[in-house]
């Protein structure tokens, strides 16, 4: 969520960070704003909306300077306007400020300020109040770098801040608290970023930056230092990602080029873990003891990768037989959950930011409990604050609603099913299905790409409907919730998702003409049970659409509409497959409606929040 961008160096400081902004449009945003240092102090420009109205204020500006900060807001503490948008200043207009992420206390702390003077406010936003801060601390040090040390260390929350001084035009401080934040390394300039995108046009040497972290940027310099104030040696890491992973490629969005990237994303995830003879490596990852000695697997997410965990159970307890339990890391902290020494908790995140997902690690980690996270980001909270870490090597995913990213998580979780039952003399039998479906994963998504087409006609007889219902059982069920997460999150349609059985304790109230209700069939043990729930809604007016295998010679029979996947004998990867032709479902019937696919309303592509 929201997008910060920096530049000081020789070039045109105010065109380098909107274009920054422009390379993070997929994070989500209502307004955008611009601050640089003028003639005459700090200028800024801020409008509600799209970044175009932005860059139609700048364009009548024109700006030249050779320093400038960038945000793109997603409103938290008032409604999106201008006046709400960042930067914000502080009573003197010295002082710019744009900040990612939630000030807990502020209200607190605009009390205190009240006791020793007015507080001038001009929003409704917890970042004013922490710029007025910083503008009381530097009118009492006089040193900008010492100001904002003192402010930070009275704010509470989860928060990324960079801040600019009229009194010292060639510098930008920059702090980092729960939200990321990236320095990019250039040669006389330096650029700083929310994520890595943003830098790429301009650098491939980044610093990301630690938690507490905080550096002062200069063109030819960047100090960085610990919560504690102490210098670090920064560490750089070289981004080898080609340059058009971060662009649309040809495709018309962001989300159907990602769709089309997951048999390679599976690929990557693959490569150099499961190999020919069968075996699993992972790297480095945890001791061979903890392995053995787990009686218990927690998994811990949000939406999709929470989706992701689900399949992940029935592959752990599928041929491990060891108990697993799926947690939402939103609900985990306030559940008082009840936590073992011998238990193993996996903790999925593409960002590796996410806010309740880290906030669930770091109460694990007080416990002393071995802590495995599954991350797409390399040098994310998550993958860093992990005992260990499997990267999904998914590559960039830009569109707010994850595909690829999904895909990647459930073969990372069925490497390392896959690892334990090696080292843990799992069910054979299941083992080695599952081996075998996973390895031939990328050429069954490849196939159901082919497939595209006949997708897109069911999206044309279903687009409008009022009411979809995605329905399931078994691993097919757990799909169905994240087929319905697409639907209702890009097309906007209201779905009601459950296991199919538990459509006549309730919902089947809901039924009549014009619902659709799309089944997952993808599992032969359970198809005639499915089909009964199939003929439930047809009897009652509804339309049935499902997804189902090859080698099925009955449910397309049953079905009003079918599409078909190949045929696949480990019944966890089939139903990981199913999502794919629901993704494309999605799509396409959010682009008949006419939605915006890639920056979906009211939502962020990383939920730095709690």
């Amino acid at each position: 969520m929201c997008g910060i961008a920096g530049y000081v160096g020789s070039r045109e400081a105010v065109s380098i960070v909107l274009d920054q902004l422009k390379r993070l449009e997929y994070r989500g945003y209502d307004s955008a704003g611009v601050a640089w240092r003028s003639g005459n102090g700090i200028a800024i420009l801020k409008k509600e909306g799209r970044l175009d109205r932005l860059f139609q204020e700048v364009t009548q500006t024109k700006p030249t300077a050779h320093i400038a900060i960038a945000h793109s807001r997603w409103a938290t503490h008032g409604k999106p306007s201008d006046e709400n948008a960042h930067p914000h200043t502080d009573a003197t207009n010295r002082i710019a400020v744009i900040h990612n992420g939630i000030i807990e206390n502020y209200i607190e702390l605009y009390q205190e300020m009240l006791q020793e003077g007015e507080v001038p406010l001009k929003s409704e936003t917890d970042t004013e109040i922490a710029a007025h801060l910083i503008g009381r601390e530097y009118q009492k040090t006089g040193d900008f770098v010492e100001a904002v040390r003192s402010a930070v260390r009275k704010l509470r929350g989860a928060f990324a801040m960079v801040i600019l001084c009229e009194d010292e035009p060639d510098k930008i401080v920059a702090v980092r608290n729960a939200s990321p934040l990236v320095l990019g390394i250039g040669e006389s300039e330096n650029f700083l970023a929310s994520d890595i995108p943003a830098l790429l046009p301009y650098t491939r040497d980044v610093i990301v930056m630690d938690e507490g972290d905080l550096a002062v940027i200069t063109s030819d310099r960047i100090h960085l230092e610990d919560a504690a104030g102490r210098p670090k040696l920064p560490k750089i890491t070289h981004v080898d990602w080609d340059i058009e992973a971060a662009e649309k490629g040809g495709y018309e969005h962001f989300m159907l080029k990602e769709i089309h990237e997951q048999p390679d994303a599976i690929r990557a995830c693959l490569a150099g873990r499961l190999m020919k003879d069968g075996t699993v490596k992972l790297g480095d990852t945890l001791d061979e003891k903890v392995w053995t000695g787990f009686d218990r697997i927690l998994i811990v997410a949000c939406g999709t990768a929470y989706h992701a965990g689900l399949l992940g159970e029935f592959l752990f307890e599928g041929i491990l037989r060891v108990p697993v339990e799926v947690y939402y890391a939103s609900e985990f902290r306030y559940n008082n959950p009840i936590l073992r020494p011998t238990d193993l908790v996996l903790f999925i995140s593409q960002s590796g930011e996410t806010a309740d997902t880290l906030a669930a690690l770091r109460l694990v980690k007080e416990e002393g409990i071995p802590t495995l996270g599954i991350v797409n980001v390399v040098g994310s909270s998550i993958a860093r604050e992990c005992d260990s870490v499997l990267y999904t090597q998914a590559g960039p995913e830009i569109c707010v609603a994850s595909t690829k990213a999904y895909s990647a998580q459930v073969a990372s979780l069925a490497l390392v099913a896959l690892y334990a039952s090696h080292l843990r003399g799992g069910d054979r039998e299941k083992t080695a299905r599952l081996q075998t479906a996973l390895a031939a994963m990328p050429e069954f998504l490849a196939e159901v790409l082919r497939r595209r087409e006949e997708i897109e006609a069911v999206a044309h007889d279903i687009h409008q409907a009022p009411l979809m219902f995605f329905l399931g059982r078994g691993a097919d069920a757990a799909v169905a919730l994240e087929g319905a997460l697409k639907m209702k999150e890009i097309a906007y349609i209201p779905t009601q998702e459950s296991p199919a059985g538990e459509m006549k304790h309730g919902p089947l109230a809901l039924v009549e003409n014009g619902v659709v209700a799309i089944f997952g069939i993808t599992n032969p043990v359970t198809r005639d049970k499915s089909l009964s729930n199939v003929k439930e809604v047809a009897a009652r007016g509804g339309t049935t659409v499902g997804i189902i295998l090859d080698s099925d010679p009955l449910s397309a029979e049953v079905l009003d509409r079918s599409i078909r996947i190949p045929h696949i004998d480990s019944p966890t990867i089939a139903a990981a497959v199913s999502a794919l032709p629901l993704q494309l479902l999605a799509y396409h019937v959010a682009r008949l409606r006419g939605c915006d696919i890639d920056k979906p309303r009211n939502l962020a592509k990383s939920v730095t929040v709690e």
